[in-house]
């Protein structure tokens, strides 16, 4: 029997469905550990507290369009990033499907992790995280016409992915995770030409409950990995 089920039209712009991360082809500095094989999760299988933060900046004296904005934040999506994160996206750049990979500092602790393009379009792209990553959730990228300027916006869902992370968020994780995406925004006004206008920034507690059945997850915790990788290289090297 066969599946008349019509197609999506913006089926193009969702990642397949797949149960495990793979990694592409990526620059030889790049560190892929605590992704490939890993399986991307949302609020759902977090720890944590949910909370929806978003951050908004208007490009005003520009005439990007909204499409032209969101070209340019993926194909300069690694550049746009503090000098402690560096993103390795494949080969494919942010494309539906495709593995960025992060290779961060996490308050001083080495952080090797990466993300999913669960979506992209011409005005937004979706990132995932996998197993092990701080967080559990997706964050939103976006970008539209307002009164005749263009609007860009980082909107994230998640929750902290394990216990060891919710206390490194109530420790001062959350507000250097919030200065990194508020760095984006203003790394990407400046980059069309945009440097007086002042990154607005909401946040609400979707969920306040702890979510205990998930405390396990911190046997994937890539902080920890991350750690054991760092300490472990002069034996590896010898």
């Amino acid at each position: 029997m066969s599946d008349n089920t019509p197609t999506p039209r913006d089926a193009a712009n969702w990642a397949p469905r797949s149960d495990a991360l793979h990694v592409g082809i990526l620059p030889p500095e790049a560190v892929n550990l605590n992704v490939d094989g890993r399986q991307v999760v949302g609020p759902l299988q977090g720890f944590g507290q949910l909370w929806q933060k978003t951050y908004r900046v208007r490009l005003t004296d520009c005439t990007a369009t909204p499409e032209a904005v969101i070209a340019a934040w993926k194909a300069n999506f690694p550049n746009l990033q503090p000098p402690q994160n560096r993103f390795f996206p494949s080969v494919a750049g942010v494309a539906p499907g495709e593995v960025v990979l992060i290779n961060a500092s996490l308050q001083g602790m080495p952080m090797q992790t990466g993300v999913l393009v669960l979506y992209a379009d011409e005005l937004s792209f979706t990132l995932m995280t996998p197993q092990g990553h701080p967080e559990s959730g997706w964050v939103t990228f976006s970008a539209w016409d307002e009164d005749g300027y263009t609007v860009a916006q980082v909107q994230s869902m998640a929750r902290a992915n394990d216990p060891l992370y919710e206390l490194g968020f109530a420790l001062g994780g959350a507000a250097a995770q919030e200065a990194i995406w508020q760095h984006v925004l203003t790394s990407l006004a400046a980059h069309h030409g945009v440097t007086n206008q002042p990154v607005h920034f909401e946040k609400q507690c979707v969920d306040g409950r702890l979510q205990w059945r998930q405390a396990h997850n911190i046997w994937q915790n890539a902080a920890i990995r991350s750690l054991l990788y760092a300490l472990s290289r002069p034996f590896r090297q010898g």
